[in-house]
């Protein structure tokens, strides 16, 4: 089974999963040496390294997982070879005799083979896929143990997962390290906590609680979102939250989303949550009489949308099951196509350069496997947007088979501060449910037509979006985002009443302002704000007072020097409505 490609002679991306995936195997090597009875399961590579699962008869202490590596370095200087083959399945149950959960895979192999590897005394199951030597696995370190259900059913055993990191060189290694670190520093499920914004409870499972900051920056993106609807003439419709299950069977999200849906009975029939805007919007299109001159017409809603994730994928506000997206449906005539996905193309940009956030990556998600249409229909659709990508002046890269069940996509991935990359806007061609639903407009030649259907979100969920903003820029959002502007910092009980007219004044523009009035130093109280992300602290004492002014420090806590109230409002005021990008952002 041996490849005859010589492994230094492959693709990087092939070297390092060969690498993570022998490296589970010399880690599975070392448990069985350190717990000969024990019952190993699956240990394949995953992103930035690898783990195995493993039945033991106590639980690992951190200890324990120095023990495993130091024994993996045993078996790297060995370098010992790999080698694989196929071989029966009664050999292979009579190898993995005592091993049930090998067993158990061999018995769910269709083939009368299945893969044998080794390397020194170590052999298991495997199909393949390694270094030729386990002294080629680059550089490595256990990482941490974590339970896992077998086979991911909460039916089955609990076993221990050792989790370990591998990367081609010990600089690479070292460098994930650290910005591992600093996305734990950034992680937006405390920071949300610490700067009293939202936070997640058991007692409603992937449900944000936002607190009053968080809803401001809810509200805040939802404002500014219906700003540029107005200028790109879109309109807001709010559809019921409850549907019968009948929408959901013309929609094909019944049979092909059920599974992730909140369905219930209610008045002897099946009703269902939505999970998605656009079955409410066909249906409200439905409704209506249009001609050709009524088109394009572009409906866009924030109602709460509720989906069922499963609780084991549940992730703070990244993964939930109650949300709410910039969403938008655009229904056009053919000729139309291609300008309302530039417009959609020239709408993202304006956001993401509002937001600070970077040029994307652009992928063009083509056909699954399960689909809904005809493939001529797809093939004609994932032309469409090519072209329309090209001609916008995008580079772009194909994501074969990620195409929603109705239709290709265009997704625009973008980089945060840290370095990881997230899916952010997309445009998606529907090929199903203008049919299924019977959506008519009258053309220019008094015939009736189908139109055409766009689903496109520029955000996504908030609740995602919120999550990836708090991580991106570590809390410190632009003037206009922040929750709290300013916070007025009286020096003295005697200087507060003239804190609170500092405020008012700034509040009377519309300045989301606080007073600082506890008794705590002035340098705690800054301090505070500074803790707080606060964009601007307005230090004021006697002599601001008689000035009408204010000492300003910025976010870093860098003296400004003092400023006439008035020129404060302005230079807020502009840095607000122009949304300029991380005012007083600390270097990272």
């Amino acid at each position: 089974m041996s490849d005859e490609t010589p492994f230094d002679q492959l693709p990087a991306e092939e070297r390092l999963f060969r690498q993570r995936h022998s490296a589970a195997h010399v880690l599975a090597e070392a448990i069985l040496e350190m717990f000969p009875e024990a019952k190993y399961a699956i240990g394949p590579p995953v992103e930035n390294g690898f783990y195995y699962d493993f039945d033991l008869p106590r639980p690992l202490t951190p200890d324990d997982l120095g023990a495993l590596e130091a024994r993996m370095r045993v078996s790297v200087e060995r370098n010992l070879p790999i080698r694989g083959e196929q071989i029966p399945k009664a050999q292979a149950r009579e190898i993995f005799k005592d091993q049930p959960y090998k067993l158990e895979l061999i018995d769910g192999i269709q083939d009368e083979t299945v893969g044998y590897f080794r390397h020194g005394e170590f052999q298991d199951l495997c199909r393949g896929g390694h270094t030729e030597t386990t002294g080629q696995l680059g550089a490595f370190t256990l990482d941490r143990v974590a339970g896992a259900y077998w086979r991911g059913d909460e039916k089955n055993a609990m076993l221990q997962r050792v989790y370990g990191l591998l990367f081609p060189t010990d600089e690479e290694l070292e460098a994930f390290k650290v910005t591992r670190e600093e996305a734990e520093r950034r992680d937006h499920r405390r920071l949300g906590r610490e700067l009293d914004l939202f936070h997640l409870d058991s007692i409603a499972p992937g449900s944000p609680f936002y607190h009053p900051k968080g809803a401001i920056l809810y509200h805040a993106l939802i404002d500014y979102m219906r700003e540029l609807y107005r200028e790109y003439g879109y309109d807001e419709v709010i559809t019921p939250q409850l549907f019968s299950a009948d929408l959901w069977k013309i929609s094909g999200h019944y049979q092909n989303f059920r599974d992730d849906m909140f369905m219930f009975e209610a008045d002897e029939s099946e009703m269902g949550i939505k999970p998605m805007n656009c079955p409410g919007h066909c249906w409200f299109f439905k409704s209506g009489h249009y001609s050709y001159r009524d088109l394009p017409l572009r409906l866009a809603e924030f109602t709460r949308l509720h989906r069922f994730e499963r609780s084991g994928v549940l992730h703070g506000m990244t993964r939930v099951r109650s949300f709410s997206q910039d969403d938008a449906h655009i229904y056009c005539t053919p000729e139309q196509f291609e300008r309302e996905v530039h417009l959609f193309f020239e709408m993202s940009r304006r956001v993401y350069a509002d937001l600070g956030l970077g040029e994307p990556r652009v992928k063009l998600a083509t056909r699954p496997e399960k689909f809904v249409g005809e493939i001529p229909a797809w093939d004609a659709s994932e032309k469409l947007l090519g072209e329309a990508l090209t001609s916008a002046g995008y580079e772009y890269e194909i994501a074969p088979g990620e195409g929603a069940f109705y239709g290709p996509k265009v997704e625009f991935h973008v980089r945060d501060a840290i370095g990881r990359s997230w899916q952010l806007s997309t445009i998606q061609i529907d090929q199903a449910m203008p049919t299924s639903f019977g959506l008519q407009y009258v053309g220019a030649d008094g015939e009736d037509h189908t139109p055409m259907m766009l689903h496109r979100a520029i955000l996504g969920s908030l609740e995602r979006f919120i999550g990836v903003y708090v991580e991106h820029t570590a809390g410190h959002f632009p003037l206009w985002l922040a929750p709290v502007q300013a916070v007025v910092v009286p020096i003295a009980d005697r200087h507060v009443d003239y804190a609170h007219r500092v405020r008012s004044m700034l509040r009377e523009k519309g300045l989301r302002v606080e007073v600082d009035e506890s008794n705590e130093r002035m340098g705690a109280k800054i301090r505070r704000a500074q803790l707080q992300r606060v964009p601007y602290m307005l230090v004021v004492g006697d002599r601001e007072e008689e000035a009408e002014a204010a000492a300003v420090r910025d976010g870093t806590g860098a003296d400004l020097g003092a400023m006439p109230v008035f020129q404060i409002i302005d230079r807020m005021v502009d840095e607000r409505d122009s949304r300029a990008i991380y005012a007083g952002k600390p270097e990272a």
